[in-house]
């Protein structure tokens, strides 16, 4: 800790306080994970002023630290807080210190929730153990679904239903939904994402005896039409640009590269670029194997030249050392896999949007569908095209029959001449 600290009464704050039981293991966590000096010195920093305000109100050590503790000192901390640049700014950079000791406290069990003041918190935790219980729902769909239903049981609370959901009715259902779906920042992705999430979650209320009749049919229906859209991706040149565009001399480029080479060549999901583990790479056989996604099925490929060297680079000059599976790594401590979809999204547009190419899906996607455009453009069979992508139904793959042009030429009525007309 003197390391860390010239001031002793720092140093005496955080190894004698409230936290003491806590900050040796916080440190080791810190080190381990491969913060430099100057990270882990500011978090540590900001943690002394949590310890000073615990010291404050109750100086006995801490067996567990509790939300209430935590939501208090923020409180207190924004008050009196004093700082010779911008106060919101470090008020953001104290917060993302004692997020990252409570994520290390929690992975610790050392961290005690306490969501009671959550008039609803009963409901929604039966709710998602019974979507991971019964319908087998992944931990991407339940965080999901959390997020959807929480917005609709805070509305909820502006209405004065009680958390029995006694009062709940079709008009009230109707109501949210409409202002839902009225939202400048919603697309049609997310209305339809509400859309299912209410009505599993009203299916389950009722099946639970939280309501007295079925509402699931009450959430208003968003008219879609299958295959009425044209899937829009990258081109090969407008691939190859992106790829190009990409600055290997560091170890991101190095790592972004290996990412994008990956979804250029395969067409794979973006969830099975970050589920990419180590063994799935298998050097002997020249293959590849990308694990199943959304019902579809695993799929074992040839390992090109060109993405076995990008992948190359990358494991032996930008990956950082860490116990993970995972082939792609955060490039900043903590170093870990991509958790998020976006976060593997952001990196992805970012590289489109260097490459000066205007395109209206930004995101992996844009290679799929450039992938399979080109390649029922050149005159492969649907079946085979649905095996490369991991489709388990033909059905999944007809949209890109759309954009065969050449077939469609074939079909095209000729254009009448006016004697004809």
């Amino acid at each position: 800790m003197e390391a860390f600290f010239c001031c002793p009464q720092s140093v005496s704050r955080l190894q004698n306080g409230p936290l003491a039981t806590f900050v040796e293991g916080f440190l080791d966590f810190l080190l381990k994970s491969g913060f430099s000096h100057y990270t882990t010195q500011k978090h540590l920093g900001y943690l002394s002023h949590l310890a000073a305000y615990l010291h404050a109100v109750n100086p006995k050590h801490r067996d567990k630290i509790t939300t209430k503790e935590v939501e208090l000192f923020y409180q207190e901390y924004a008050i009196s807080c004093r700082h010779r640049s911008s106060v919101e700014k470090h008020l953001l950079d104290v917060r993302h210190s004692i997020n990252r000791f409570i994520d290390y406290l929690d992975k610790s069990d050392l961290f005690e929730r306490q969501d009671n003041h959550y008039p609803f918190q009963d409901i929604l935790r039966a709710y998602l153990n019974w979507m991971r219980d019964h319908q087998h729902a992944s931990s991407g769909t339940l965080k999901i679904r959390e997020h959807g239903i929480r917005q609709f049981l805070d509305w909820l609370g502006t209405k004065k239903i009680s958390a029995s959901l006694v009062g709940i009715n079709v008009d009230i259902i109707e109501e949210f939904f409409l202002i839902y779906s009225q939202r400048k920042d919603i697309g049609r992705a997310a209305r339809r994402s509400m859309q299912s999430a209410l009505r599993t979650f009203l299916r389950f209320c009722f099946q639970k005896k939280y309501i007295d009749q079925q509402l699931d049919q009450a959430v208003p229906t968003l008219r879609t039409y299958k295959l009425s859209t044209v899937p829009r991706g990258l081109t090969e040149s407008q691939a190859q640009k992106v790829l190009d565009a990409i600055d290997r001399s560091n170890f991101v480029g190095l790592r972004d590269y290996a990412i994008l080479q990956l979804l250029s060549t395969y067409g794979v999901r973006g969830g099975q670029i970050r589920a990419l583990s180590l063994e799935d790479i298998h050097w002997q056989n020249n293959q590849i194997l990308f694990r199943a996604l959304k019902n579809g099925k695993d799929i074992l490929l040839p390992l090109t030249s060109n993405v076995g060297q990008s992948l190359i680079n990358y494991l032996q000059k930008a990956r950082p050392t860490c116990m993970f599976p995972e082939v792609f790594l955060t490039s900043r401590a903590p170093y870990r896999p991509f958790i998020h979809s976006n976060a593997l999204s952001a990196i992805v547009d970012r590289r489109i949007r260097a490459a000066d190419i205007k395109i209206h899906s930004q995101g992996a996607h844009a290679f799929r569908h450039g992938l399979a455009t080109r390649l029922i453009n050149n005159g492969h069979a649907v079946k085979d095209i649905a095996d490369i992508l991991g489709h388990r139904h033909l059905s999944t793959t007809f949209i890109y029959t759309k954009v065969d042009f050449n077939t469609l030429k074939q079909v095209a009525l000729e254009w009448p001449t006016e004697e004809q007309l």
